[in-house]
């Protein structure tokens, strides 16, 4: 299974504001699954991390709490990956559903150093009826300083995770069928 760096795609509910963006970067993967719920799409993210990615977002929010920034355990109703239904306004961690269409989701956070989004969007292939592409796009912008102090180390493992990830949701989802 081949994950390629990609274009933002334009018909993303982001792609309006991409002039707003300090970052962004999509990486795109083909699956052969042409039924495919985007709801199922947004729960096989948050079961898709590799174990590597685990333990550095467990880093990363020992660091990040210590200056006060959100680690997602300050949600008072935490959902767990079984419960979460992926709807708009929901909560897991760190990522809240922010806009959900039939084809895409978009996750996020505001907080005081960035704003990030992460979106989930789906499209068919004009060439052949039975594959799909998923692409995961990843928006930010900055607030001040420290959110560009902030993302100067995660960009490189971002550059790593997402890809990785990407990989493993396509498998999850290949075997859904």
């Amino acid at each position: 299974m081949k994950i390629k760096k990609t274009e933002f795609p334009e018909k993303s509910i982001l792609s309006p504001g991409k002039k707003d963006f300090d970052y962004m970067d999509s990486f795109e993967g083909e699956l052969m699954n042409k039924e495919l719920d985007i709801t199922t799409v947004g729960k096989a993210f948050f079961t898709s991390s590799p174990k590597w990615g685990k333990k550095m977002f467990t880093f990363r929010n020992k660091l990040v709490g210590l200056f006060g920034l959100r680690t997602g355990a300050e949600t008072e109703n935490n959902q767990t990956e079984k419960d979460f239904t992926c709807e708009v306004g929901e909560r897991l961690g760190l990522f809240q559903v922010l806009d959900k269409t039939h084809n895409e989701i978009v996750l996020g956070e505001d907080d005081k150093h960035l704003d990030f989004r992460v979106s989930l969007f789906v499209e068919k292939n004009k060439k052949e009826i039975n594959k799909n592409s998923l692409t995961i796009s990843t928006t930010v912008k900055f607030h001040n300083w420290l959110g560009v102090l902030y993302f100067l180390p995660v960009r490189p493992f971002h550059r790593l995770i997402v890809p990785a990830m990407l990989k493993n949701m396509i498998g999850q989802l290949e075997n859904k069928r």
